[in-house]
C-alpha cells in the first residue's frame, strides 16, 4: 500500500480544520433535513426509492438486503465474510421503542434461508413478510437515523485501527477534506459521498472483509486518495472506483463480481459529477 504523506499546504488546511472538524470527530453536526435528504439518496441508490425493494435478495448472494440501506441480514446458522447490519437497525428501533412484530427482535435471524423461500413468502403474502414490509415502510426515518449514527462513529472507529501516526493523519485529513468546505461548513455532496460509501461498502476495518488481504471499505478509499487532485470529491470518487475495481479483480471467480462493475462505477462517480 502506498502512503501519501500530507503536503505543507494540506497540513495548513488540516490545522485550519482542527478547531472545528477534528474536535467534533465523534459527532458531526448534521441537521435533520440533511440527514433525511442523504438517507433518501442512499435509498435511491440501493432500491431506486421503490418500496418493492425494501425486502430484496440479490442474485448470487447468500443473504437478504432489507430497508432503505439494503442492510444485510443472515438466516439462521449462516456465516459470511460480510458484516450483518440489519440486527443493529432493529436494536436502534428497540432503543427508540418502535413497536416490532412479536416474532422480531435484534437477535432474530432472517426467516427465509434462500431467495426462493423469500420469493414464495412474498408471493403468498405470508404474515412475517407482510409485517416486515410494513415495518420497513413505516420506519424510514429511524433507518435514516441509523445511517447517520453509523456515519458519526466511522471516523473514530477507523482511527482506532491505525497504528501508523502518519497514516492516521492522512485518513483524518482526507475524511474532512471530503466532508468540509474550506470555511469548515458541511459540504452536503461530501456528506452524501461519505455516508453512502459507508453504507455501501463499510468502514473497511473488519479483517474478514478482505479478498487476498485487501479491503474495499472507506478507510482504504481515504488512504488511497490522490492529493494532487485539487477537487477532493473527484479524488474520493476516483479512489473509490479504483478500490472497487481492485476488489472485483481479487474476488473469487465464482462470485461473478464483474457484473457489478458498471453500476459500482456509476454510483461512486455520482459523488462528484
Amino acid at each position: 500500500m502506498m502512503l501519501r504523506y500530507i503536503s505543507f499546504s494540506l497540513l495548513i488546511l488540516l490545522l485550519f480544520f482542527s478547531k472545528d472538524a477534528l474536535a467534533s470527530e465523534k459527532t458531526i453536526d448534521i441537521t435533520e433535513a440533511q440527514a433525511h435528504f442523504i438517507a433518501m439518496k442512499v435509498w435511491q441508490n440501493e432500491g431506486a426509492s421503490l418500496d418493492k425493494y425494501l425486502i430484496h435478495w440479490n442474485d448470487g448472494e447468500a443473504f437478504a438486503s432489507v430497508g432503505i440501506g439494503h442492510f444485510i441480514w443472515f438466516s439462521k446458522g449462516h456465516s459470511e465474510k460480510f458484516q450483518q447490519v440489519f440486527p443493529r437497525v432493529i436494536s436502534l428501533m428497540e432503543i427508540s421503542q418502535i413497536k416490532l412484530p412479536d416474532w422480531l427482535n435484534s437477535h432474530t435471524p432472517l426467516p427465509w434461508s434462500s431467495k426462493e423461500e423469500l420469493n414464495l413468502a412474498k408471493k403468498s403474502g405470508s404474515k412475517k413478510y407482510l409485517e416486515l414490509f410494513d415495518l420497513l415502510k413505516s420506519t424510514k426515518k429511524i433507518q435514516a437515523k441509523y445511517l447517520v449514527n453509523r456515519f458519526n462513529m466511522a471516523l473514530p472507529r477507523m482511527l482506532e485501527t491505525i497504528t501508523d501516526p502518519s497514516l492516521k493523519i492522512v485518513v483524518r485529513q482526507n475524511f474532512h477534506l471530503v466532508l468540509r468546505n474550506t470555511d469548515g461548513t458541511i459540504n452536503e455532496r461530501g456528506l452524501y459521498a461519505l455516508l453512502d460509501y459507508i453504507n455501501f461498502k463499510g468502514e473497511g476495518i473488519v479483517t474478514s472483509e478482505r479478498y487476498q488481504g485487501q479491503g474495499w471499505g472507506l478507510i482504504q478509499v481515504l488512504e488511497n486518495m490522490n492529493l494532487t487532485e485539487t477537487n477532493s470529491l473527484n479524488s474520493f470518487a476516483l479512489s473509490a472506483d479504483k478500490i472497487l475495481t481492485r476488489r472485483i479483480k481479487n474476488s473469487p471467480p465464482e462470485r461473478g463480481e464483474q457484473r457489478w462493475k458498471k453500476n459500482w462505477h456509476n454510483r461512486v462517480m455520482s459523488y462528484w459529477q
